[in-house]
């Protein structure tokens, strides 16, 4: 078993700002030089075409550049080598799983990849313009799963790497999503104006009862009313991968729960490993990493590092009150050997 942890971050104040703290922590972590590895960069089998990837964030969310730059003086990094690193367009992305249910007022995701690429940040963050969000980071800026102070929620499946296009990862896209949407109708608009590099499934969940699945490729868009998601599509099936038995398994035990299954008992769907959806294939790069759970009817948010714990609760509409919560750091075990690079000590 192996002892991991998630820091808890919490900013309130402008993107610029958000950015450069951002960048002084990284500077001081381990994963420092594993985000800014230029030879990686340079064996990638893309390029970024840095204009593009700012006019897009321009069009999206003005103040993301913002950030950038803010992160760029963090890093001490001229703002295109930041671009290329953390801007989400046009970057790589290995095969994961994930699940994903949402209740009558609750979204219930078990996010599953490889440790090693895992960053240990759970981040609370109210801008100055754009909405309060909260949720697991991956690549600093990028949120794997969250929700924000209008109560949408938004969680992604892998789907495919194959026919990549020009455009975003889902961790920006995310997060663009929740800083910038208050229902699933705006997240779809926008979904369907953002340029993707993947397929991914987005899965959408507001405070007004709306339920989607947005099947999401380079090439096309579907969308469905759905509550649970894994990985693969339904509608754009043409875009799966071949191999898709435990996404289809995954998917009929998440079928076959009560329509008023209770958060808590969605929860521990998630999270006890004696239900089957909690993964501990770590080595596919499919092993759970955490497990997120979102109430937007009392606006708290859980997680859990680990299996068979119970989850971390924050009131999230205490702390944009302006009332900081009081941990700092999440503890949980995993049953992997695996690198954590994000740790100085595995």
């Amino acid at each position: 078993m192996k002892t991991y942890y998630s820091d808890v971050i919490q900013f309130r104040g402008d993107h610029g700002a958000f950015g450069f703290q951002q960048g002084e922590w990284l500077r001081n972590s381990p994963l420092y030089t594993i985000y800014t590895n230029q030879s990686a960069t340079k064996k990638s089998t893309f390029t970024v075409d840095q204009q593009k990837a700012l006019d897009w964030l321009s069009y999206l969310l003005p103040n993301f550049i913002e950030e950038l730059k803010g992160l760029a003086e963090g890093l001490k990094l001229s703002l295109d080598q930041t671009i290329t690193h953390f801007s989400g367009y046009q970057q790589e992305w290995k095969d994961s799983g994930c699940s994903i249910l949402s209740g009558d007022h609750f979204v219930v995701r078990n996010y599953d990849y490889h440790p090693k690429t895992y960053e240990g940040r759970f981040v609370l963050y109210q801008p100055n313009q754009g909405y309060a969000t909260i949720g697991p980071s991956q690549r600093i800026i990028g949120r794997t799963d969250g929700m924000n102070e209008k109560g949408l929620v938004v969680g992604y499946n892998f789907v495919n790497r194959r026919n990549a296009g020009n455009g975003f990862i889902p961790t920006v896209i995310t997060r663009i999503i929740l800083e910038q949407c208050q229902s699933n109708e705006e997240a779809i608009a926008l979904i369907k104006q953002i340029p993707h590099r993947f397929a991914f499934n987005y899965v959408l969940a507001d405070k007004h009862g709306a339920r989607h699945i947005v099947e999401a490729t380079a090439q096309a868009i579907r969308v469905k009313e759905n509550r649970f998601s894994t990985n693969h599509f339904d509608m754009l099936s043409e875009f799966n991968r071949y191999h898709l038995n435990d996404s289809k398994r995954r998917l009929d035990i998440l079928k076959n729960q009560s329509p008023s299954l209770s958060i808590t008992e969605a929860y521990q769907l998630f999270n006890n490993t004696e239900k089957d959806i909690f993964s501990i294939d770590y080595t596919q790069s499919a092993g759970t990493l955490h497990t997120t759970l979102y109430d937007m009817d009392t606006a708290e948010v859980g997680i859990a590092l680990g299996s068979n714990r119970l989850p971390t609760m924050i009131a999230f509409n205490d702390w944009m009150s302006g009332k900081d919560i009081w941990i700092t750091k999440m503890l949980g075990k995993i049953n992997t050997t695996e690198h954590m690079p994000y740790m100085k000590i595995n």
